[in-house]
């Protein structure tokens, strides 16, 4: 990279050298020195229409808006004498023409731009008595709401919605004072129901249908959380009164996903008091599900999987884990069933093979895995299935930006079209069964296409490898030794190559690096490692079983067959997948007990239901699909039900008194993370940065790397969930359910309901 050259100038005062360049309003932010502006916002496009930023530079004849004006060399800026103090004064007075002074009822009240600037230069009077113009009150959606009178014009969100979300959801009607934001669609937004307007807007234009009227901010706790849905890990900042989280949004902008957060992340909390919440045992009694007390569920599992133990040996015992419970519970999930239960017949949902990228890279993973912040910062990318767009919102506003700010350059094999092939510089979709062929193609020019296909990938492949520095990004269509194929043709890239494997949600990598996998321990070290097994052995304090297990798919199918007894199952719905039609398909089963938060399609069939708290309700960490761990916190007290941490030491703790493995000693999720930090590859993380808010890279690769297999046929799939799923947990947000969009359903292959993200 060329060195920048450097300028110096003058601002108060003060001499300031930076980048040739750099706009005023920003040295200035290095210095201490604010300049207030309602319309500029860092990295959209330039406005200047708010006026607030008004500065004086000598020799120049007027005053210059400090949004726009480049410091030069030799410049001399002055940000507060008198005159600059009355023009913004006077731009107060003017916004405030036809503003309603409503502050008392305004959502914004409290956090309003407006407000503090007009408290800061002091204005007590107006030369402006004509009436003020009114219009009522809009709901553009169940989540946005629009009150033109309180609008200033600044555009931002036009902006956000055109350039930053690529949807052009909103515009700009009328003329001068009669001018006004209004959606695309006559009344109603027809978009991504992101919100990122409502977060940008300074004043209260434009406010939230799930927070508006209830409460004001300094009435509110603000606790830092990664979001509960998607795999991206987006931190978000959860505002609870009274035990309640009342709103989500990105307030200190201090995580990886900066300003953004798709409609999961800012709207899609209210699953922890959706009504339909279990919040206490249910024991199966004479064929129906009854509540119990805590005592007696728990003593009932105990007993009844000590029973099948005892009668059928470990091996007719599967337990199914979740990716959404933390990386402690997955850690002691695994030593649950193989130490306590004796089992390996432990899996979940793997929506992405991230123990096959882990084996292909093997000891380079450390240095060969990308984060959310090299995807914004590649000056090239290779996605290769997955639809971005819908599934992983956070890696297509990373490349939409970086195709704004620093021209990255996209690069798309995919067998169906998205949103996001519009940023791209060659796109190539071939038939969806043939996407494996495709890249086989690539690596090694085997295969056969049509002319018209074969002439692309040609093309395709010539473009990637004159590129240098690519970070190539895939779905779960890639996995086992297709993985192999496509570190073998990223070799021939130059510079340095990066891989993201793309999962569902929000543990879907935890759960894997921590050893959820019937094959698999922590860290990917491989079961059939004798000296792995003994490691870990001595570490959960009972022997593990060398035989690899039942995958997830095999675990219900031996639960219909017979071949299973006992299925323990976390925070995961699988009869929902695998014949939930039948209720009697399950009948082989002597034990079922699912530990989760709501009834779900396997919970209804259960024998013993433990309510479960949710990721907003504990503590823990987490890590999204690029490898970056954060903590969870307890917002607020979930009100019945308990962590799987604290289920699954009790229940080790019970078992253990009736000579079924040893007793969990750890009692805290902080001791379960030491114990992480100090034994699996990968995750040895300071924890200074967790604690403070922000992100460490676990890097977990393999030292005697095993080729990556080919998995048999359904273990590793993604749900296709869009922005307004996520699994089973979508369908208890109510906020998500009430858009229109959702009810579209623009998953669909359908021309018709893929034309929503074309307006």
């Amino acid at each position: 990279m060329t060195e920048q050259k450097q300028i110096a100038f003058t601002i108060d005062g003060r001499q300031v050298t930076t980048t040739a360049g750099t706009l005023v309003i920003e040295a200035a932010k290095t210095q201490g020195i604010e300049v207030p502006s309602f319309c500029y916002y860092p990295g959209l496009a330039l406005q200047a229409a708010c006026r607030m930023c008004l500065v004086e530079v000598e020799k120049m004849p007027k005053l210059q808006t400090a949004c726009t004006l480049v410091a030069t060399d030799g410049m001399v800026v002055k940000t507060s004498t008198d005159q600059v103090h009355k023009a913004r004064k006077d731009m107060i007075e003017f916004l405030l023409s036809n503003h309603p002074l409503d502050c008392p009822v305004c959502d914004k009240g409290g956090e309003c731009e407006l407000q503090d600037m007009t408290f800061r230069y002091g204005l007590d009077k107006t030369r402006f008595i004509e009436e003020k113009l009114h219009y009522p009150e809009e709901k553009w959606s169940p989540l946005v709401y629009y009150d033109a009178p309180r609008c200033i014009l600044c555009f931002r969100c036009v902006r956000v919605c055109d350039e930053g979300m690529d949807v052009k959801a909103l515009g700009v009607g009328s003329r001068g004072v009669q001018s006004v934001i209004l959606p695309n669609e006559p009344g109603t937004l027809a978009c991504e129901e992101c919100g990122m307007c409502i977060d940008i807007c300074p004043v209260g234009a434009l406010t939230s249908g799930t927070y508006r009227y209830q409460t004001r901010p300094w009435e509110m706790t603000y606790v830092p959380e990664p979001c509960a849905h998607c795999s991206n890990g987006c931190k978000t900042t959860l505002s609870v009164r009274n035990n309640e989280i009342l709103r989500a949004n990105n307030r200190d902008h201090s995580g990886f996903n900066g300003e953004f957060l798709c409609a999961k992340g800012r709207f899609a909390f209210d699953f922890t008091s959706n009504p339909e919440r279990v919040r206490q045992p249910l024991v199966r009694r004479n064929g129906k599900l009854e509540q119990a007390s805590w005592e007696d569920a728990l003593e009932e599992v105990a007993r009844r999987l000590k029973q099948v133990h005892g009668t059928h040996g470990g091996s007719a015992i599967g337990v199914i884990g979740s990716n959404h419970t933390t990386n402690e519970e997955n850690y002691l999930l695994n030593r649950f069933a193989r130490v306590t239960l004796g089992t390996s017949n432990i899996d979940h949902h793997r929506t992405a093979d991230y123990a096959g990228l882990a084996a292909a890279l093997g000891s380079r993973a450390k240095e060969s895995l990308a984060t959310m912040s090299d995807v914004y910062n590649a000056p090239a990318v290779f996605l290769i299935g997955n639809d971005v767009t819908n599934q992983n919102p956070l890696v297509a506003w990373q490349i939409r930006t970086g195709v704004r700010h620093h021209g990255l350059r996209l690069y798309v094999l995919n067998g169906a079209p998205s949103k996001i092939h519009r940023q791209a510089k060659i796109a190539v979709e071939v038939p969806k069964s043939s996407l494996l062929d495709a890249v086989q193609y690539l690596a090694k020019e085997k295969g056969q296409f049509d002319a018209k296909v074969t002439e692309s990938l040609v093309g395709l492949k010539a473009a990637l490898e004159a590129e240098k520095d690519i970070v190539v990004i895939f779905g779960a269509e890639i996995q086992g030794a297709a993985i192999r194929e496509l570190v073998s043709l990223a070799s021939r890239f130059g510079g340095k190559t990066r891989f993201m494997a793309l999962g569902d949600y929000s543990n879907s990598r935890g759960a894997a690096d921590m050893g959820v996998l019937p094959n698999w321990l922590p860290g990917y070290a491989p079961l059939s490692d004798a000296s792995e097994r003994e490691r870990f052995g001595k570490l959960w304090g009972g022997e593990i079983p060398s035989t690899p297990g039942l995958n997830r798919r095999e675990m219900v199918e031996g639960a219909i067959s017979g071949r299973l007894k006992a299925l323990y199952v976390v925070g995961a719905n699988p009869l929902k997948t695998f014949g939930a039609a039948n209720p009697d398909r399950i009948a082989g089963l002597e034990l079922l007990v699912v530990q989760d938060m709501f009834l779900t399609e396997t919970a209804r069939r259960a024998d013993v239901v433990l309510p479960a708290a949710s990721s907003y309700e504990k503590e823990g960490t987490l890590t999204n699909t690029a490898g970056e761990v954060q903590m969870t916190h307890r917002a607020i007290d979930p009100q019945g039900p308990r962590s799987d941490f604290d289920l699954l030491r009790i229940l080790s703790h019970q078992l253990g008194m009736l000579g079924l493995g040893a007793p969990i000693r750890l009692r805290t999720a902080e001791a379960a993370f030491d114990e992480i930090r100090h034994n699996v590859n990968g995750y040895d993380l300071s924890q200074v940065n967790l604690l403070a808010g922000g992100s460490e890279i676990a890097t977990p690769g393999l030292k005697n790397a095993e080729a990556p297999q080919d998995l048999p046929a359904g273990v590793i799939f993604s749900s296709n969930d869009f922005l307004f799923t996520s699994g089973t947990l979508g369908r208890y947000c109510s906020r998500l359910t009430s858009t229109h969009e959702a009810k579209e359903k623009p998953w669909s292959s359908s021309p018709s309901t893929q034309s929503w993200w074309h307006r």
